[in-house]
């Protein structure tokens, strides 16, 4: 395995940079936690503690405090899509912590650190868990390892597994809050087996199941069912008429009746647009699809759906996209969608606002989900396509009646034909991968859907509303076809992963300048990527740094409801911190054509440079502050 980039000083990640992390690293985090946890606690808990630790690195507040980040300044340049930036090192360094907490001993003179205290998430019921037994030289380094104490297993793990020096390994370690890194690096052997740690043998990932004491569970399954009696008897007694399941399903219990209300919740009042209405409508978006689905006549699931949208209780799951009323009807909905998706049955409804999903188990058991996503200002750019499902990693979409055909096309393999789907009458695809489905970027999956006259690219952001990707500059968004526009997709498409769930409508990116490094070592590329929102205030903008043979470009800033790289305000001025070939560090900055002149300053850091883009020499670690003169002779600063 090869470590992430840690040798450029990352900024203290966000909340988002840090989840980022810790789903691309997954494997990596919890085989370094599950090395490090004292081994008196067995492989099966050590293996529910070792993922629980690491889910539990996620910082609590929107920005975490990194002791040895850099505050301010523009960002050091990165060194692949693991690197700092995207919050690594930062929660790596949360994982050994709460590690090295956990072999701590608990006592009665201390409140117990968090790393002591029992995991609630995962929990697995009736199964033992642990690694595939290895060979016996793991077995040897496994006992060697529980002869060390947790800094030395750690400064072991930290050596073998995340390849560091010496140097960097005391480095982590003191950061870590361990009292003696070099007694700690001494103990931690010789380096001859280091391999082995990449052994299945130590992979918390890839489990093996046994049974737990099926006596015992029966006896404990025996109680608990005449437990179940007692209360069941107990409520019949005390439940008023009128209680349980009935025709509105999972539905709260009603608690006002009006006439406008009633006429929302009747199925028969349901608005249904005709299959070739979108031909002729004044407007092509979501209130021109028509009502599909092999579900669509029934009666009861629609009468259920209507009833758990105004009324959902306890047993629903509701989930709502940022800006977007979880409220009831103000009307007769209009009915998009009612049929058996996969293991459930779905119906899709659209108030004019929002879409909204209710799926049931296919199976008939209890509960249900709904779902909803803000729509208003839909056009036939925007309105292409609905997720219908995710099951499994895979997502089936619902096209718009204007589609006439559907590919999948991975963004990070430019150079490949996008696959054809076959769709169904109704306009459903099959089940199509979704984006980093496995948790690490290897592919990023985009459909490419034909018709009315253009061939659109959209992605699955997580969201009912899958989001429109464009090239292009701010005003001149178009639609994703070319090599090139393909191309520059591939180096950024990964850090679409920062956006997910944020309700987003489309993202551009743009290509805004190109920069001839210093000392000769080629040219690199500055994009602009912005995710426009349903919503319309929280808009979210990337700058990103491509240097020369970079497989994926670097975060070099971003910012939340910035009008920057927008039509309302076409430019945008970012900077980073870029080590050449031989060692030398500059600040590199690049702003859009509307920038004449721009200005360096900060810590052992003095320049400018007329044009639009700027290289300095500067020491490592530099905080710089960046400005730019514009064409009308007013000053703007660097997106932060």
């Amino acid at each position: 395995m090869t470590a992430p980039d840690t040798a450029t000083r990352p900024l203290p990640p966000d909340v988002e940079q840090a989840e980022a992390a810790i789903v691309e690293h997954y494997p990596r985090l919890v085989r370094l936690a599950y090395l490090v946890l004292p081994p008196a606690l067995g492989r099966n808990r050590r293996v529910l503690t070792a993922h629980s630790l690491t889910q539990r690195a996620l910082p609590r507040g929107r920005r975490a405090a990194d002791p040895g980040a850099v505050q301010g300044g523009v960002p050091a340049q990165r060194g692949g899509l693991g690197g700092p930036e995207s919050g690594y090192a930062y929660v790596r360094l949360r994982v050994l912590r709460s590690a090295l907490e956990a072999g701590i001993p608990l006592t009665f003179k201390a409140l117990p650190l968090r790393g002591q205290l029992p995991a609630l998430l995962p929990q697995v019921w009736g199964l033992r868990l642990f690694p595939r037994a290895g060979g016996a030289e793991e077995l040897a380094l496994d006992q060697w390892l529980a002869t060390l104490n947790g800094p030395g297993r750690a400064a072991c793990v930290l050596r073998a597994l995340e390849g560091l020096a010496e140097p960097d390994v005391l480095r982590v370690l003191a950061e870590a809050g361990v009292a003696d890194p070099a007694a700690a690096v001494a103990e931690s052997g010789d380096p001859a087996h280091d391999a082995l740690f990449a052994s299945p043998e130590f992979d918390p990932c890839v489990l093996q199941a046994r049974p737990t004491d099926l006596l015992r569970r029966r006896r404990f399954a025996r109680a608990a069912v005449a437990g179940a009696a007692a209360l069941a008897v107990c409520g019949a007694l005390l439940a008023l008429p009128g209680g349980g399941w009935g025709a509105d399903g999972p539905a709260a219990p009603p608690y006002a009746r009006n006439a406008a209300a009633e006429q929302a919740l009747d199925p028969g009042q349901l608005v249904r647009v005709a299959p070739a209405a979108w031909r002729t409508s004044s407007r092509t978006d979501y209130s021109a699809w028509p009502a599909r689905g092999d579900r669509a006549g029934d009666t009861e699931l629609l009468r259920r759906a209507l009833a758990v949208w105004a009324r959902p209780g306890k047993a629903v799951v509701v989930s709502a996209t940022p800006g977007t009323p979880s409220g009831p009807p103000m009307g007769p909905p209009q009915l998009l969608f009612a049929g058996t998706v996969d293991q459930a049955v779905v119906v899709l409804l659209y108030d004019g606002l929002r879409v909204v999903r209710y799926a049931e188990p296919r199976s008939g058991t209890a509960g249900a989900a709904l779902d909803f996503a803000r729509t208003d200002g839909a056009t036939a750019d925007t309105a292409t396509a609905l997720v219908l499902s995710r099951v499994d990693g895979n997502v089936r979409y619902l096209t718009a009646p204007w589609v006439s055909g559907a590919a999948v096309r991975d963004l990070l393999k430019p150079g490949e034909e996008p696959a054809a789907l076959k769709l169904t009458p109704d306009g459903l695809t099959p089940p199509v991968l979704g984006p980093a489905a496995n948790g690490e970027c290897t592919g990023w999956n985009a459909l490419a859907l034909t018709g009315d006259g253009a061939t659109r690219l959209v992605t699955d952001l997580g969201e009912l509303t899958p989001a429109r990707l464009t090239s292009g500059a701010p005003g001149a968004a178009r639609d994703v076809t070319e090599a090139a526009e393909l191309g520059e997709w591939s180096k950024t498409a990964c850090l679409l992963a920062s956006v997910r769930s944020h309700g987003v409508r489309s993202v551009n990116a743009w290509t805004y300048a190109k920069q001839p490094l210093p000392e000769g070592d080629g040219a690199a590329t500055w994009l602009c990527s912005r995710a426009e929102t349903w919503q319309g205030a929280a808009d979210r903008v990337q700058v990103q740094f491509l240097a020369p043979g970079a497989p994926l470009a670097a975060q070099a800033a971003k910012a939340e409801g910035s009008p920057a790289c927008g039509p309302r305000e076409p430019r945008v001025l970012a900077g980073v911190l870029w080590k050449s070939r031989a060692g030398q560090w500059y600040v590199l900055a690049a702003g859009s054509a509307q920038f004449t002149s721009l200005t360096a300053t900060g810590s052992g850091v003095n320049g400018s440079a007329n044009g639009n883009r700027l290289a300095v020499k500067a020491p490592e670690g530099a905080q710089v502050d960046l400005s730019g003169k514009l064409t009308d002779g007013s000053k703007a600063g660097a997106l932060r």
